[in-house]
């Protein structure tokens, strides 16, 4: 009896054993040191601060996460993600800026929390999850998607739109001859006897085949309070050459923030591989804001050059130097700039 015991014992510890070999533990460690300035316009003047600083996420945001997977049979399996930003430079949480309401820092999972199915038919996953517009937003950035990007600071779209709204519905199909598309819907549940529930919808579709790559996203934030949604629509592609990689996108916002406007923006660039570890990368990028009737247009331009060095296939090393420039009429020019170095770690 005491050694069937034993045994029973023994074949549940293993199954236990068994069932977390399917999980993992990843993450990102990004932290860079640098100078920036930002000028702010006091009245008709524009005033500079300049300010060095140690900061989190020069290329990708620090977090940590468990993802697991189960196989089902018949080629459909079971997967999960569960997500938390921080950073790096003071060891904080990272709070979760969701378009139904700011989570609070102490918020376990920031970035993503989600299950969901996948096999033949793509995958499907409901969950706090990146929107189909947030996959292909930062594609084809040059300066490696980073704080160094010459879009920082002058694209309005990058920190108008919502990326990782709570309680999503998201499909992705198969890649069919390098096409394939994906969509999100993420419900609002602030419903209020004044208001109506917002919603986030977003839907993409992208071309992969050997050097090229393209991709078109759309989409909208509906408003909670009245009928004036935030819509986003993105146009990114590239063509890899081998010698040289070249970058290009295409931006357009109406509304922004839910105000009557419209936004255009657009950015080139190009990737050059030096060597197998080294690689440089450059671009400028533009943007203009048409604000409503009585109101002066606004125009942002940006310039970047970056360089990335390999140390192994999980570390680099990145730094550049980034600067803005923004114009409107009858106001003096607002300037900024970054120069940055930096250590990014995968584990």
């Amino acid at each position: 009896m005491k050694k069937s015991f034993i045994a029973l014992a023994v074949l549940a510890a293993s199954g236990v054993a068994s069932a977390q070999s399917s999980v993992t533990l990843y993450g990102i460690v990004d932290v860079w040191f640098g100078s920036t300035k930002t000028d702010t316009l006091v009245g008709n003047q524009a005033v500079g601060t300049r300010q060095t600083k140690v900061d989190s996420g020069g290329v990708d945001e620090s977090r940590f996460g468990l993802k697991g997977s189960e196989d089902l049979g018949g080629g459909l399996k079971a997967n999960f993600v569960l997500e938390q930003g921080f950073s790096l430079d003071t060891g904080t949480a990272g709070a979760s800026n969701d378009y139904f309401g700011t989570k609070p820092a102490a918020t376990t999972f920031s970035r993503q929390a989600y299950v969901g199915f996948s096999g033949g038919f793509g995958e499907a996953k409901i969950g706090k999850i990146a929107t189909a517009y947030d996959d292909i937003s930062g594609a084809t950035r040059p300066a490696f998607n980073s704080a160094l990007s010459p879009d920082s600071n002058v694209w309005v779209s990058h920190s108008a739109y919502t990326w990782n709204p709570s309680n999503t519905l998201y499909y992705v199909t198969p890649s069919m001859s390098g096409f394939s598309a994906a969509a999100s819907y993420s419900f609002g549940e602030n419903k209020t006897a004044a208001n109506d529930a917002g919603a986030v919808i977003s839907a993409n579709v992208t071309y992969t085949a050997g050097p090229v790559y393209a991709g078109l996203a759309y989409q909208v934030q509906e408003s909670t309070h009245n009928d004036l949604a935030a819509e986003f629509t993105r146009l990114n592609g590239s063509y890899d050459f081998g010698v040289a990689k070249l970058l290009a996108g295409y931006g357009h916002v109406k509304n922004p923030g839910s105000v009557t406007g419209k936004v255009d923006e657009y950015e080139i660039g190009v990737d050059f591989p030096v060597s197998s570890a080294l690689t440089l990368s450059g671009g400028y990028a533009h943007s203009k804001t048409t604000e409503v009737a009585g109101s002066s247009d606004t125009k942002r331009d940006g310039y970047s050059l970056a360089a990335s060095y390999s140390l192994s296939k999980r570390t680099y090393l990145y730094g550049g130097v980034q600067a803005s420039k923004q114009k409107q009429d009858g106001m003096p020019d607002a300037k900024g700039d970054l120069y940055a170095v930096g250590i990014h770690h995968v584990f």
